[in-house]
């Protein structure tokens, strides 16, 4: 995986301040590489991490310099960015930051790969029935550092709402959540 500084110049040529090149040649010496499993949703996330070339854009909600997180695992109709503020989302004619940073990101691929293996049960939602749950007793997991897409969990139980679909097209529907039940240990999280 090349690195930014091999970038650098012909970026700064093209009149990318040198605060944002610094800015994604951090995230590639952190996570350039890192090939990341599937996410359930979002027809599985990037593949892997790494900094594209930032690009300045005024149309979405905080104008300022984006870039690519990694490349798509499959073709969706929108990308996977990291904004000037350093939050990890979907954009296409709009922006819907899932997480607060890449870590959460990762985090909850994490914590979703874990959940799935270890739950006795998973019952996967979608539309009105997510809107329907019951997150009384329930506390948000802070790792995953969460906007749009939330985790929370209680009592034997872990719960991850998707809400970046939903937003992004407005539509209702799209929200997803699974309920993970029955052998989970919350010093694990």
């Amino acid at each position: 995986m090349p690195s930014v500084s091999d970038w650098r110049k012909q970026w700064e040529a093209n009149g990318i301040p040198s605060g944002v090149v610094d800015r994604a040649e951090r995230h590639q010496a952190r996570w350039g590489g890192l090939a990341l499993p599937p996410s359930l949703n979002y027809d599985g996330g990037p593949r892997m991490l790494c900094a594209d070339t930032p690009e300045w854009e005024n149309d979405l909600p905080e104008p300022g310099w984006w870039f690519e997180a990694g490349p798509q695992r499959t073709a969706v109709p929108y990308s996977f960015l990291i904004g000037p503020d350093g939050s990890f989302g979907i954009a296409m004619d709009s922006w819907v930051p899932l997480h607060a940073r890449i870590e959460g990101w990762v985090e909850s691929l994490a914590l979703a790969q874990s959940a799935e293996h270890i739950a006795e049960t998973v019952t996967k939602l979608s539309g009105d029935a997510v809107t329907a749950l019951d997150l009384s007793g329930m506390r948000p997991v802070p790792g995953t550092a969460g906007i749009v897409d939330t985790w929370w969990h209680g009592a034997g139980s872990l719960i991850a709402i998707c809400n970046g679909e939903a937003k992004l097209f407005g539509r209702p529907d799209y929200r997803v959540a699974r309920v993970y039940s029955g052998n989970i240990d919350m010093e694990w999280l």
